[in-house]
């Protein structure tokens, strides 16, 4: 399956095919003693809803307005950071609702990216998206990774027709790829019935990791920084991490190196250096 087969079912099975360049519990009282306490107070558990609201966009292709799922700001915690940069929030996988999309056009893109489009930008994904697009009927608060996946699919597709950097790309893929891990640690797969389905999601996100580690490559060669909002040290980093990841054991230590060395490099970023350096430093050893 490719990266894009989501978009069949909106019209855009065009796309899919199109080459990207992402204790025990206490006993009870007894009932005289119950009865004269007052009863305890709900603890409210929060849900996925609680860090989530409709907000309405106003569409840079077609000028209509809609609802779109958005992340409370500075509500949901943030607990750390995986290898490449991945966020883990408390209650709320964020990853899932990064992408703006218009249920009537079909515009889609990244939360950053969404209101920097051009007009000859806008033409193209009017001519080669909105043409074919099947408007979404309902416009859901929260979203399964499922209904993420299709939504980042169609940011993807977004990207390509319009012809964004290579940044843009790879930034969108590797989102992606985080939300497929997002989705592996949140699921209960069944050993019995779904050991097809881990793989099948465990191949995805390697595809979508080395579409990443491409595409930043070449945005490290050929754009400026901040790229996607980061500076030349997290690039560095990041790059480091994704060849890490695609088994490019000699990049992925050459820019440690790199990132270690710079004096600009915050001591957070220099830790992270170190943990990842120790990795590269064991899988050398283990190739002898």
């Amino acid at each position: 399956m490719g990266i894009l087969s989501g978009l069949d079912a909106l019209g855009l099975g065009n796309l899919s095919s199109a080459d990207l360049y992402e204790n025990e519990e206490k006993k009870e009282k007894k009932r005289y003693e119950r009865e004269e306490q007052p009863a305890p107070k709900a603890h409210k558990v929060e849900s996925e809803k609680d860090f989530v609201f409709l907000k309405t966009y106003s569409c840079p292709v077609c000028d209509r307005e809609f609802k779109n799922p958005t992340m409370r700001s500075n509500k949901a915690r943030m607990i750390g950071n995986d290898m490449d940069l991945r966020p883990r929030y408390t209650h709320v996988d964020p990853i899932k609702y990064d992408v703006i999309c218009c249920p009537y056009c079909g515009c889609a893109a990244l939360t950053r990216y969404f209101d920097q489009l051009t007009y000859p930008q806008a033409r193209l994904i009017r001519e080669n998206i909105s043409k074919n697009y099947k408007a979404a009927a309902v416009v859901k608060e929260t979203l399964s990774y499922d209904e993420a996946m299709v939504r980042y699919q169609l940011a993807l597709g977004n990207a390509m027709v319009k012809r964004s950097r290579a940044s843009e790309k790879a930034f969108i893929c590797l989102k992606m790829a985080w939300l497929i891990r997002g989705k592996m640690e949140n699921f209960d797969f069944d050993p019995d019935s779904h050991n097809g389905s881990i793989f099948q999601a465990e191949e995805e996100q390697k595809e979508l990791l080395r579409n990443a580690l491409e595409g930043f490559l070449n945005a490290r060669q050929n754009e400026t920084p901040p790229i996607c909002g980061m500076d030349s040290v997290t690039i560095d980093y990041l790059v480091a991490a994704l060849s890490f990841e695609c088994g490019d054991i000699e990049t992925s230590a050459k820019l440690i190196g790199s990132v270690l060395q710079n004096k600009g490099t915050s001591s957070r970023m220099k830790d992270m250096a170190r943990d990842l350096k120790e990795k590269v430093i064991g899988e050398l050893r283990s190739r002898g």
